[in-house]
């Protein structure tokens, strides 16, 4: 029976976080740990006087403590570059050993001021807040791995195994030498490398997932529709193979149209709901 488009869409979902999408306080600890001790050693220099000849004995001293400086200006990237005055100057904090360097960026960045001025009482705190909002521009692609682990859930469920039964993150070469498959019609002649979220393998067919989740809109979602539509028609004439595209998320409302125009088309489009309602074990017989 043709389902409605309409009734589907009505029970698309607005969230899929977890408690741990919001911050995931494991990793901010665990960032932290790396550079506990250079970061309890930069702590000596909390209100000193004289910031700059003390930072000078403590670097020849302790010249590891380098390392932990990026963070302290909310960067990951152990080297940044810098126009200064015109002239472009590159921090590379895994080997710098030019302290006057070291110094102008201390000065310039404001940092020897935030640590002589003792506006920050402990550079171990200070630096855990600085990691925990980093954290949060990870949340998008938190999004999209939640996604994925809420399918991988429901595969487990119906009894299939990892890296026996089914398969994370597996490109169609893979595919195509792991079961003796042609799928060239799916890469463009193997032009094209796709990748597959997951892949299960049943004794009669072999299924491949795309999911994803949007929160909000954007262009992409468009493109995303159109994408899938295509590989689900190119797959519809390849024997023991079947597409399956698993989508969630409000984000979709603007785009709904396209996103209809697909559903049309292609038989095996699901959400949340449809695998709640037991979908994936009347589909992977």
């Amino acid at each position: 029976m043709k389902r409605n488009f309409k009734e589907w869409f009505n029970t698309f979902t607005d969230s899929i976080a977890t408690y741990e999408y919001y911050t995931d306080f494991n990793i901010v600890y665990k960032n932290i740990e790396k550079i506990k001790v250079e970061l309890n050693i930069m702590n000596s220099l909390v209100g000193s006087k004289n910031i700059e000849n003390d930072f000078d004995k403590l670097f020849k001293r302790y010249p590891e403590i380098r390392k932990c400086l990026p963070l302290l200006i909310a960067v990951r990237e152990k080297e940044i570059k810098v126009l200064d005055n015109g002239e472009k100057l590159k921090y590379n904090f895994t080997n710098i050993d030019d302290i006057e360097l070291l110094k102008t960026f201390m000065r310039e960045t404001g940092l020897f001021d935030l640590i002589s001025k003792h506006l920050v009482s402990n550079l171990v705190d200070y630096a855990t807040g600085v990691e925990v909002g980093l954290g949060s521009n990870g949340r998008k692609n938190r999004g999209g791995h939640l996604m994925e682990d809420v399918l991988q859930g429901f595969i487990e469920k119906e009894g299939f195994k990892l890296n026996q039964t089914y398969f994370k993150e597996m490109y169609l070469k893979d595919i195509e030498k792991k079961w003796n498959i042609d799928l060239s019609s799916l890469s463009h002649l193997g032009k094209v490398a796709k990748r597959f979220d997951y892949v299960v393998k049943t004794q009669n067919c072999i299924y491949a997932f795309e999911t994803n989740f949007y929160s909000s809109s954007g262009s992409k979602l468009n493109e995303t529709a159109r994408s899938y539509k295509m590989l689900a028609e190119e797959s519809k004439n390849i024997k023991g193979f079947a597409f399956i595209w698993v989508t969630d998320g409000l984000g979709w409302v603007d785009a709904r149209n396209n996103l209809e125009e697909t559903f049309d088309s292609m038989e095996n489009i699901y959400n949340i709901k449809d695998l709640s309602s037991g979908i994936l074990k009347e589909l992977l017989k």
